[in-house]
């Protein structure tokens, strides 16, 4: 039975089939349609990408901002945040974008019958739905992820933020971090909720099994761990720190390897680095992967290691979905005690957690892990069980579900 159709804006999505941006969103999308909402989704184009086609069962429309399309470099490519911050010259594509999509969801309101529309992040979407939305009379839930209330600051986009939080009919949350820093804002908020974004808890199937058998058999021959880190190869993401346990690691647990699974701006630093630490014989960096491919490459590995940071602009892990994922791979996790990172991670609990920009603690942690299996079996059982409990992508689609019904009720109501 359908439940209502609803517009999903985002501006980060997988730009095509396979494409690794921010799956989150898509696998929201596909669990809402699987509890019985329609859902179109509408995204800024990128180069190469098309302007309308179906993902994974997924609607999608991609709407212009400048041309020529090379020209479109505000968001995907690591965030808009992250483009912002690299190339300045962004924030002159900052207007055009945000008109952009103004229109293009208004457009799209006007001619979809839609019952409510769904904005992923506080700038742009919140905001351009916010002033789009209101000549079709549609409930409008603001979801935001953290980067959009960590970053951008400054008195102008404080407004911005306000503006949009106050006007959505519900603003949700993925996080204690994420909660206490939208409520840091100001804002008066008609309702908040907390619901985490979601991860897959299902066990590997038979080709994802054989690939992470043939990554441990390629990347762990050396008789040690073999620790892995998924993400953005920027500042922020710590992988610089990864190198620098792995050299301390290598005096003092010899054998010891790394997959360093993804792409960024600082992917060539880090290689770098690499080289200049000695360890680039054993440390590989894949670029990225397949969003189907990353529960091998974490099952494939001894211990996940996540050593987020606080950024110069005050950014931080918001959530932390690949944590989880690590969690409900069975794989230990040795993590930063950053932000949201801690509603998941608990130290001595669900894994180990250690301070920012912290090696050797790192290198001490993996090493405690590697040296007590009876820790490893504990913290692996516990996490895999609060994955499955709290945090998986059935449970996310559900709480969305019920608020979404509540709010297109509660509008049903008063229109009569």
């Amino acid at each position: 039975m359908l439940q209502g159709r609803v517009l999903c804006v985002s501006s980060n999505f997988p730009r095509w089939s396979g494409d690794s941006t921010t799956p989150f969103v898509l696998h929201l999308a596909q669990d809402l349609q699987a509890v019985g909402w329609e859902v179109h989704v509408l995204a800024p184009h990128a180069p190469q990408a098309a302007r309308s086609e179906i993902i994974a069962g997924v609607r999608v429309e991609r709407f212009r901002y400048l041309w020529p399309t090379r020209q479109q470099t505000v968001c995907y490519q690591g965030g808009a945040l992250i483009n912002l911050r690299k190339h300045p010259v962004n924030w002159l594509k900052l207007p055009p974008l945000v008109a952009a999509e103004t229109l293009a969801i208004a457009r799209t309101l006007r001619a979809g019958h839609y019952d409510l529309i769904h904005s992923h992040w506080i700038l742009p979407q919140g905001f351009a739905a916010m002033l789009a939305r209101h000549a079709q009379h549609v409930p409008h839930v603001l979801t935001v992820h953290g980067g959009d209330i960590f970053g951008l600051e400054g008195s102008l986009m404080g407004r911005f933020k306000r503006a949009a939080l106050q006007d959505a009919d519900a603003v949700t949350v993925n996080s204690s971090a994420t909660e206490a820093a939208v409520k840091a804002v100001g804002a008066s908020v008609r309702r908040l909720a907390r619901i985490p974004m979601g991860v897959s808890v299902q066990p590997l199937d038979r080709r994802q099994a054989a690939l992470a058998e043939r990554l441990r058999q390629t990347y762990r021959g050396r008789g040690g761990p073999l620790l892995v880190f998924v993400g953005r190869i920027v500042e922020e993401k710590g992988v610089e720190d990864v190198l620098r346990a792995v050299q301390l690691l290598a005096e003092r647990t010899p054998g010891t390897s790394a997959l360093i699974v993804g792409e960024g701006q600082d992917r060539a630093n880090m290689e770098r680095l690499a080289k200049t630490l000695g360890i680039a014989d054993f440390v590989h960096f894949t670029g990225w992967v397949d969003a189907e491919d990353i529960p091998a490459h974490l099952h494939a590995a001894d211990v996940f290691v996540g050593p987020s940071r606080t950024s110069a602009n005050g950014w931080i892990e918001a959530q932390g979905l690949t944590f989880i994922e690590a969690m409900a791979a069975c794989t230990p996790v040795v993590a930063t005690r950053v932000g949201g990172i801690v509603d998941a991670v608990q130290d001595g609990e669900t894994g180990l957690l250690v301070e920012e920009r912290a090696p050797a603690q790192i290198a001490s942690a993996v090493a405690r892990l590697w040296q007590d299996e009876g820790l490893r079996n504990r913290l692996a059982a516990n996490a895999h069980a609060t994955a499955i409990g709290r945090f998986s992508r059935r449970a996310s689609a559900e709480d969305f579900s019920a608020l979404f019904a509540e709010l297109i009720g509660q509008r049903g109501r008063e229109g009569r």
